[in-house]
């Protein structure tokens, strides 16, 4: 069964929330891309210009609010684009989370036009990610943003 094939299948388990469904996601990630040695969503308070660590898979991190602008997922929630750092010590704007993380790749969800978060992977080992892991982060985020809870904000998940 392929990546998105599974989650597709978590989409469908009707018994567990959407944070529940997230930190599936964030853990079979983990399991199947062994270059991806943290993964996380952060959802934007747009209200408050903050994004909110909603659930994540890998080492604990001190960065559970960042401001808009400030590290790789401050620079996206601005820029509505995926960024990819394939060296993070050449990222003037890095938030530092692990000494072991190499490089990072940060992928925006957009629901009805509005970036309302976004997947933010670490990996261990420089230049870890390129256009694949793009093209697959862009269908996750598609698949998340389809099932998007639009019913509450992100501070009350």
């Amino acid at each position: 069964m392929g990546l998105i094939t599974e989650i597709n299948s978590i989409f469908l388990i009707s018994d567990l929330s959407f944070k529940k469904k997230l930190n599936k996601i964030c853990a079979l990630l983990r399991t199947k891309k062994k270059h991806y040695d943290w993964v996380g969503f952060y959802f934007a308070n747009h209200a408050e210009k903050t994004l909110l660590l909603e659930t994540y898979s890998g080492a604990t991190t001190e960065h559970t609010t960042i401001p808009f602008g400030k590290g790789i997922c401050g620079q996206v929630a601005i820029s509505n684009c995926i960024f990819i750092a394939p060296d993070i010590t050449v990222e003037s704007n890095y938030l530092s989370c692990n000494p072991l993380v190499k490089s990072e790749i940060v992928c925006p969800i957009f629901v009805n036009n509005t970036n309302v978060g976004q997947i933010d992977i670490d990996s261990h080992t420089k230049n870890a990610f390129g256009h694949n892991d793009e093209i697959l982060l862009n269908k996750i985020c598609a698949i998340i943003a389809k099932h998007f809870p639009n019913h509450i904000s992100a501070v009350e998940r």
